[in-house]
């Protein structure tokens, strides 16, 4: 869990006869600093994100003195009622959780409780939408409530003796938006996987092999690891799947068809990232009824979101470039090049071999949105401008040509990195267009035809 990337606040119930006790996990710290996490994918995007990274490294003690102090505004943010009044919440306990690396998000543990007034009527629960997502979870019943909710989103009627949260349907369809949310916009690690199986080939029939072949495994580890019957560590799926990462970039270097092999090791790459998914989905609360609308409502969002990455880098390279001899060169290898240097990035990363800082902080900003969008997009600008004159005064000059094209995609890759991880979309399409102007510009001379 990135220090930058914004969680659920996970809120769990128990209900007496006349006490509701709530357990939040919860990255406190965005609150007291009042962040707006509305629309926030990282807390690196907002005006005020210092005050968070200086809450982000007091101590326990302090930060619960910090929470507080901070409580009655935090707590007016949140509306906990039940036939139409609202409860007071009293906070009674603060686990701050330890300081640990200042570049992992930590979870403090607030406990709070409020009196119920007699009667039987539900619960409903609503959050300011500036405090962010919320899963709300009803425990110590036959059947439990789990539901999640989207900044600002009211839960409806919570029965305080449990029974259905949703209907099927409506589960289902809840969890497509959680699966498509976890790949588009949060899940850069599994776009750049999806991308590395995309660029192997424009062929489809490469394409199928492996897409088939990692959806198929990555939702039997999601199935089993939903059901807790596998469950291995973050600390070790994370930078395996990083490193998975960097074998499809690397390998796409040196085939451009699909190896015998290849389908077999997507496979066990999927299984990897299906373990990744499962935890996921276990901290946005899977428990009570609908287990299984939400399991699949959760995959066929996440297959979604993989189809539109697919989609998009077919629309932006494969449909105006994949019929020049070239393509693989000047598109698919720097591509994938940069793809496996990210990704190596995030093995030292994940096991703790290299911090954010120093020389590695540029890896850092660009895949945890740290860079000025407007700065993105002047990059895309005078880029596209200088190695666009390269190529055209480059002449017959092949050797220069090539290294032109090349450098073109893995500058103009790096840079929608960059603009995607700040959320910014607008300046997304904008260096997509330059980056296709450029390829363009590069593909009006000689060797540079079109092939049948």
């Amino acid at each position: 869990m990135q220090a930058h990337e914004v969680q659920p606040v996970v809120m769990d119930m128990t209900i007496s006869a006349d006490t509701v006790e709530i357990s939040a996990d919860w990255m406190i710290e965005t609150a007291i600093s009042g962040l707006d996490l509305t629309h926030l994918q990282n807390t690196a995007e907002a005006e005020n994100d210092v005050e968070y990274d200086r809450l982000r490294a007091l101590q326990p003690d302090q930060l619960a003195e910090a929470v507080s102090a901070a409580w009655p505004s935090i707590v007016s943010k949140l509306e906990l009622s039940t036939g139409g009044e609202r409860l007071s919440l009293k906070l009674e306990d603060i686990e701050a959780g330890d300081v640990g690396n200042l570049k992992i998000a930590r979870l403090s543990t607030l406990r709070l409780s409020a009196s119920l007034p007699p009667g039987d009527a539900p619960l409903e629960f609503r959050a300011a939408p500036e405090l962010g997502p919320f899963v709300v979870r009803l425990t110590g019943v036959e059947n439990g409530y789990a539901e999640f909710l989207a900044p600002g989103m009211s839960s409806g009627a919570i029965p305080r003796t449990g029974g259905e949260d949703q209907t099927a349907s409506a589960a289902f369809v809840d969890y497509i938006a959680v699966g498509f949310d976890h790949i588009v916009p949060k899940g850069l690690d599994h776009i750049l996987f999806v991308l590395g199986l995309f660029f192997l080939s424009t062929r489809m029939g490469p394409l199928l092999w492996q897409v088939s072949a990692f959806t198929l495994a990555h939702t039997v580890t999601l199935a089993l690891g939903a059901l807790d019957i596998v469950r291995i560590p973050p600390s070790v799926v994370e930078p395996l799947i990083a490193a998975s990462i960097v074998y499809v970039g690397v390998e796409n270097v040196f085939f451009r068809n699909l190896s015998p092999w290849r389908p077999f090791v997507v496979f066990g790459f999927g299984l990897l990232h299906g373990l990744g998914f499962a935890s996921v989905l276990m901290d946005f609360g899977l428990g009570g009824t609908n287990f299984v609308p939400k399991l699949v409502g959760f995959n066929v969002g996440v297959e979604i979101g993989q189809l539109a990455v697919i989609a998009a880098a077919w629309l932006t390279l494969n449909f105006f470039f994949d019929r020049y001899e070239w393509y693989h060169r000047r598109i698919a290898v720097p591509v994938s090049v940069a793809v496996a240097i990210i990704a190596a990035f995030w093995v030292l990363e994940r096991t703790g071999v290299v911090g954010t800082d120093g020389p590695l902080a540029l890896f850092s900003a660009l895949t945890e949105g740290g860079f000025d969008p407007i700065w993105v997009a002047a990059a895309a600008a005078i880029f596209t401008a200088a190695l666009a004159g390269v190529q055209l005064l480059s002449g017959t000059m092949e050797k220069l040509k090539e290294f032109s094209g090349m450098l073109t995609s893995l500058l103009m890759f790096l840079l929608l990195v960059a603009a995607f991880t700040s959320g910014a979309w607008v300046m997304c399409v904008l260096v997509a267009l330059a980056w296709v102007l450029a390829l363009r510009i590069q593909s009006f001379s000689g060797r540079d035809e079109a092939v049948a």
